[in-house]
Formats: C-alpha cells, sequence, structure tokens
C-alpha cells in the first residue's frame, strides 16, 4: 500500500491533467509485491487506480483531490489549500538534500529496448532521492501524447515546487521511472497507453460513499514540532 500510494502521489505530480481522453497502464515494483496502476486522463480529470482498494480523483481544474476508500466504502476529500500544506509538508521533510529549484535531467547515454521500445537513461537528483527515467523518443503517438500530459499547469501541482523534474523538459515518453529514496526503490513501467474515448462516471464519486473528515496538515505539523516538555515519569 505505501509502494502504490507514493507512486500515485509521483502520477499526480507529473501528469496533473490533460485535455483528451487517455488511459496509461503501469506496474509498479518495489516496497511489497508487484502491483498495476491505471491512470485514467480526461479533460481536467485524472483516476488513478494505485490498488483495488485505493481510487483517486484529481480535479485539475479546482485543485481537489478525492481519495476512495473501497473496502470502507469512504471518501476523503483534499481541498486545493490542504493539499498544497501536504506538499510542503512533504517537502520539508523529504529535502534532505536541500535541492531547491527545478532538477535537471542529464542524459547518461545508456541505451536500452523497454517492452519493445527504445529508450534513453535521464538522472536528475530530487528531494524524495534519485531519480531515473528511461525515455523513449520514438514511442507511436509519444509527442502527441507527452502534449497532453503537459496541457495543464498547476500551482498546486508544479513539478518546481514538488521539486520533481518539468515534463515539459523531456524528450520524449518517459516509459520506465526508478525512484531510489535511500533504500527504497520503486519502479514503474508503462505497460499500455490507450487514446479511447473514457465515460465521466468513471471520475464520479459513488453516491453510496461516506465521506471521512481528516485534520488540518498544519495541526499535524505543529504537533509534529511540538518539543517534550514533560519529563518522563521515574
Amino acid at each position: 500500500m505505501k509502494t502504490a500510494g507514493f507512486s500515485a502521489l509521483l502520477v499526480i505530480t507529473a501528469f496533473a491533467s490533460a485535455r483528451a481522453d487517455l488511459t496509461i497502464v503501469q506496474k509498479v515494483e518495489g516496497a511489497g509485491p508487484p502491483a498495476e496502476m491505471t491512470i485514467k486522463i480526461k479533460g481536467d480529470k485524472a483516476r488513478i487506480d494505485a490498488t483495488p482498494q485505493l481510487t483517486t480523483i484529481v480535479d485539475g481544474k479546482t485543485g481537489e483531490v478525492i481519495n476512495l476508500m473501497k473496502d470502507q466504502k469512504t471518501i476523503v476529500r483534499m481541498s486545493a489549500e490542504k493539499m498544497k500544506a501536504a506538499a510542503d509538508m512533504i517537502s520539508k521533510y523529504t529535502n534532505k538534500n536541500e535541492t531547491t529549484g527545478k532538477p535537471k535531467l542529464a542524459g547518461t547515454g545508456k541505451k536500452e529496448t523497454i517492452n519493445g521500445y527504445e529508450a534513453e537513461e535521464y538522472v536528475c537528483d530530487t528531494s524524495f532521492g534519485k531519480a531515473t527515467y528511461w525515455i523513449a523518443p520514438k514511442f507511436p503517438d509519444g509527442a502527441a501524447i507527452l502534449k497532453q500530459l503537459q496541457s495543464l499547469k498547476s500551482e498546486i501541482w508544479n513539478p518546481t515546487n514538488s521539486n520533481m523534474p518539468d515534463y515539459r523538459d523531456f524528450p520524449g515518453l518517459p516509459i520506465k521511472t526508478i525512484m531510489d529514496m535511500g533504500g527504497t526503490v520503486v519502479t514503474s513501467t508503462v505497460i499500455s497507453v490507450k487514446q479511447d474515448p473514457l465515460s465521466d462516471a468513471d471520475f464520479a464519486v459513488p453516491k453510496d460513499f461516506k465521506e471521512v473528515k481528516v485534520p488540518e496538515m498544519s495541526s499535524l505539523l505543529e504537533k509534529n514540532e511540538e518539543p517534550a516538555t514533560t519529563s518522563p515519569a521515574p
């Protein structure tokens, strides 16, 4: 679940939203057993099925994020303001290398065939750790797909704010991403990409799900930073 959750965060940051229908299926490997993650994008909305139990719906226009917990049939709704606070908190506690600004991609010259496509290796340092991208410059309709993924700008999901590379600088479609977070390595590999029309129902909240309130990020941050003021009992 932890691996899938982090991968979903990367997807939200990287893909944000697009102007046409798009379905991307990825294989995710890392701290847990291999899993398949599906990303659906339609207009200003994105849906990430990270696990059979967890679905995340992102509204690129408002910045709102909704997590659907299918086992409990509950909804956790995060406003744009709360998501920005969460992103700031994550940045504060993961920015161990004091990296600032937009990370720069650097080509290594290595080449590899991944799922039948020729790919070139690029690396960069982020606040999460070292990122490795295998980019396929000749992926079918790669330029059009990449343009779809770049079509919406948002301050909340700005790659610079999250200290992730800007996909507008990518020379092709990234089909394999490796994040090395100091002991934990998460690998996401694209299995398929489709541009078939999607239903609006895919991005709607089920009527029988109940909403659960979440605490303010500022309160959690203050609690984390609060020093101990009492001595331990003898």
